[in-house]
């Protein structure tokens, strides 16, 4: 079981920036893909981002496209999000995750395994 441990939500303005961690311990071994998803009562869970630890391939949800930047730090089992130019509707819970190495492909539509608890993120117009 891979253990996930999120970081850095927080409050924030329109137009603002956040940046969130992700750290992978406890049999990080296990995965060689790592993504965020995000939560709102009205649209539930939906992949935000992911990446190929192994090449560092990336893929976006278009809403977040040019805005978000997913990035390892595999020295520190770590992953990032930066949120950048948000806006009201950005807000929700946002969840680390991480995809069994034995699962072919990497995306951020992708089957993910395990979670982190999650960090709440909220933009205000």
């Amino acid at each position: 079981q891979v253990l996930l441990v999120e970081s850095g939500g927080g409050s924030v303005q329109a137009g603002g920036s956040l940046r969130l961690s992700c750290t992978a311990s406890a049999a990080s071994h296990l995965t060689k893909c790592m993504g965020w998803f995000r939560e709102t009562p009205e649209k539930g869970r939906l992949g935000v981002a992911a990446i190929s630890l192994d090449g560092g391939s990336t893929s976006y949800d278009a809403s977040v496209k040019d805005r978000f930047t997913i990035s390892q730090d595999n020295a520190r089992n770590t992953i990032y999000l930066e949120l950048h130019n948000l806006k009201p509707e950005d807000t929700a819970v946002y969840y680390c995750a991480a995809r069994a190495r034995t699962q072919t492909g990497c995306g951020y539509r992708s089957s993910f395994h395990w979670w982190g608890q999650g960090t709440q993120v909220t933009v205000s117009s």
